[in-house]
This record gives C-alpha cells, structure tokens and sequence, in this order.
C-alpha cells in the first residue's frame, strides 16, 4: 500500500457539508496563490499583478458566500478538508515552481486552475440534494467557466495593447537573460572546449572506452566549473539577469550536455563508426548553437555559422592533430 493514500477520502464518500467545506478550503488556497503570483509580479509586470490582485478578490467573494451557506446549513464550524485529503482531486502546482517559467506560462496556470474548479462545482452541485446548495454550487460552476473571460475582461482594464507589449518583451528579455544566455554560454564551453582534449584522446589512443572516461569526466567537469561560475559572477540585483541559481544550472548542464553529445558514441566498441557518430554529433551542436543565437540573440544566421562551426571545425582539426601526432 502507498503510504499516505490509505488516508484520503474519495470524493464520492463525502457529505454535503465535507464538500462544502472542501470548496471553502479551494478558494482560500486559489486566492492565495493569485496573491503570491501578483506579488512575484509586481516589480517587473505591475500590470499583470493587478490582474492577479482582481482574480485573487473574486475567489475571496467566493469563499464568503460558501461560508455564509455552510453556517446556515451546519454552523459556524467547518470541517478541515482540503483538497490533498481527497484521492483523485486535482492538485495545484507549487508556486517556485509555476514562476519560475514566465509569465506566460503563470497565466496559462492560472486558466487552468479555473478549469479545474469548473470541474469541480459541476460535479458538487450534481452530488448536492438541498436546493440552496445546488444552486449556489451550479452558480459558482457558472462563475468559474467564465473566470477566463472575466479574466481576459479584467486583463484588458488592467492591460491595454501597450502595457501587453511592453510585459511580454519584457517577459521575453527576463527569459533570455536568465536562461538561453547562460544556456548558451554552457552549451558552446560544453561542445567546444571538450572537442580538442576528446578527439586527442580518440586519435591517440584509438580506445572508445578511454576516450569515453575522458569525455565524460571532461563534460562533468566543465558542467561544474562553468555552473558555479556563472552563479558566482552576478547575484542579478544590478544586472536584472535574474537568480544567480536558475543561471547557474542553467550553464552547467548546458555545458554537461555539450560535452556529453560527443562522448556518448564512444561507447560504441568500433572506433570508426564512433568517430563518424561523434563527428556528426558535433557538427549538429555546432549548427544548433548557431541556430539559438539567430532565434533568441538577434544574431544573423551567417555571422553565427561562421563563428561558431568554423571556430568548432578548428578546434575539432586542433585535436585530431594532436591525437595523430
């Protein structure tokens, strides 16, 4: 058995007045996490915040007008239940987690967090036989189905076509500053600097499993050096690059990952055919690098290829060389 699951009720089991009490603890949760999202956003997106501020006082509304029923129909006190108490209910993801991807990706959240409480009351107020009940159940269903036009409605008070703009370039340049800079910084440190002491080793030795070891420990390496560096540079306050943590493992694995892309065909016993692999593999890092600095760096695609293939080429040239030699 699992433990912690053993405790939980299923849905079906509950009475009227756990359920109610299960809608007054949702919305109190729901309001919550709008405020904390309006509160992350208010320094860089105050426009949206004050979306957050208005969703956070609609489920507000919500709640007291579950409490007043529930103190009408069963008193004043109300049971403790939450929605981890219940087997199969839907579940909230943590707030670190959700702000950490943008703010495009805390409003998709949170319309689907009304989806979710859609649900909900559709299927409260179907197990509800107490007119009053059901119907302030089936009220509330209403409401949430049109909380994503309500919100779009209040978006549009809050946020007209400028202030968007102005919040999603933003939105857009946090992004880049705090993941694809440092990423890309890792990814080309990762499949550049590793090519000349793997492909050395490689020719050198003419053993996969070796040149392997070497990859590997050279990637990992590189992975921890690049990420504590990068975390250790800029705390972000002056900056605005964001948290020195989320770019430092940003460039670590990146890095980790470069270095890795060419090492892994190494397990393969036959060393001209994991040389051939390892070959490709480099030249497709070193077009896909190219290709994030023209998507995300407003690089033109030219000048990338040319810095970064050529410059790769020459290293890789650099340690077949060495290794033949």
């Amino acid at each position: 058995m699992i433990p912690g699951f053993a405790s939980r009720r299923r849905f079906a089991d509950l009475s009227e007045q756990e359920i109610l009490a299960l809608a007054i603890s949702s919305e109190e949760d729901d309001a919550q996490i709008y405020r904390l999202y309006g509160e992350r956003l208010r320094d860089d997106f105050p426009d949206s915040a004050r979306v957050f501020d208005a969703m956070a006082a609609e489920e507000d509304t919500h709640r007291r007008r579950l409490i007043d029923l529930h103190a009408k129909r069963f008193g004043d006190v109300i049971p403790l239940i939450r929605r981890e108490h219940v087997s199969g209910f839907y579940a909230r993801r943590p707030v670190w987690l959700v702000e950490s991807l943008g703010i495009d990706r805390i409003r998709s959240e949170a319309a689907g967090m009304e989806r979710d409480a859609h649900r909900f009351y559709v299927r409260a107020a179907a197990r509800s036989s107490d007119p009053a009940t059901r119907k302030l159940l089936g009220d509330l269903a209403a409401a949430e189905a049109g909380h994503e036009t309500r919100a779009e409605e209040i978006s549009a008070e809050a946020l007209g076509p400028e202030a968007r703009e102005v919040e999603d370039e933003r939105g857009r340049r946090q992004f880049v500053l705090t993941w694809v800079q440092p990423g890309l910084a890792g990814l080309m440190d990762g499949s550049v600097s590793t090519l000349a002491p793997i492909f050395a080793v490689a020719f050198a030795t003419q053993d996969t499993w070796t040149t392997f070891l070497v990859g590997l420990a050279a990637s990992v390496g590189a992975g921890i050096s690049m990420g504590f560096t990068e975390a250790a540079s800029d705390d972000g306050q002056l900056s605005g690059r964001g948290s020195p943590v989320k770019r430092g493992f940003a460039s670590g694995i990146m890095t980790t990952v470069g270095g890795l892309g060419h090492a892994l065909p190494y397990l393969i016993p036959d060393f001209r055919l994991a040389t051939t692999i390892a070959i490709a593999v480099v030249f497709v890092e070193l077009w896909a690098i190219a290709w994030i600095q023209n998507r995300f760096m407003d690089t033109p695609f030219w000048r990338a290829s040319l810095q970064v293939v050529v410059g790769g080429a020459l290293v890789l040239a650099a340690g077949v060389l060495i290794g033949s030699g």
